[in-house]
C-alpha cells in the first residue's frame, strides 16, 4: 500500500462540517504540488468557497452543478439534466489522469433528492483509477455506497448555533 494508492472517503452526518473538511484536504492537496477537481452537485458558482478557489489559480478545478434550491418532491428535468452533466463530467475528473483528488461535493444528497441513482455512483467508485483520492460528502449514505469506502467520517452535532436561532453567516457557513 503505497503513497501513491487512492482511496475512497465519505463525511457525512447532520453535523457541520462535511464539505469544509472536503476542502480542507483540497488544500493540503495543493499545497504539495497535486491538482484536485471539485464538482458541487448542490450548490451554485456564487459561494465563499468558490471565490477563494478562484483565487488559487489553477490548483483547484471548480464546477457546480446544483440549482441552488432544495429538491422537493420529483426533481425537474433542468436538476436531472445537471446532474447527469455532473457525474459525466465526474467520470472525465477521474480519468483524466490530470486529478490526484476528486472531491464529489453532496453527491450524496443528489443520490437522496432523486437526481442521481446509487447504481451509478457504486460504477463511478469500482470504475475510479486506484491512483485517485475519491471523495463523496453528504448526509445518509446509502448503504452500497458505504460497503465501497475505505473512510467514513460522521459529523455529529453536539452543539450548533443554529439552534439559538443565529443565520448562517457570510465567510463561515456560506
Amino acid at each position: 500500500m503505497g503513497e501513491d494508492r487512492g482511496y475512497v472517503q465519505i463525511y457525512t452526518g447532520n453535523g457541520k462540517g462535511k464539505t469544509t473538511a472536503a476542502l480542507g484536504l483540497a488544500l493540503r492537496c495543493v499545497g504539495a504540488g497535486y491538482r484536485v477537481y471539485l464538482g458541487q452537485f448542490i450548490k451554485t458558482a456564487d459561494t465563499s468557497e468558490a471565490k477563494a478557489i478562484a483565487m488559487l489559480q489553477g490548483g483547484i478545478v471548480h464546477e457546480t452543478f446544483g440549482s441552488g434550491r432544495f429538491i422537493m418532491g420529483a426533481p425537474d428535468e433542468d436538476e436531472l439534466a445537471r446532474a447527469r452533466n455532473g457525474l459525466q463530467r465526474a467520470r472525465e475528473a477521474l480519468h483524466s489522469g490530470q486529478y490526484r483528488l476528486v472531491i464529489l461535493d453532496e453527491i450524496i444528497g443528489a443520490m437522496g433528492a432523486g437526481v442521481l441513482a446509487v447504481e451509478e455512483v457504486v460504477q463511478l467508485i469500482r470504475n475510479r483509477p486506484d491512483s485517485v483520492e475519491l471523495v463523496l460528502t453528504g448526509r445518509n449514505v446509502p448503504a452500497p455506497i458505504l460497503e465501497l469506502a475505505d473512510l467514513v467520517t460522521e459529523m455529529v452535532p453536539l452543539r450548533h448555533y443554529f439552534d439559538a436561532g443565529v443565520p448562517a453567516r457570510t465567510g463561515i457557513e456560506m
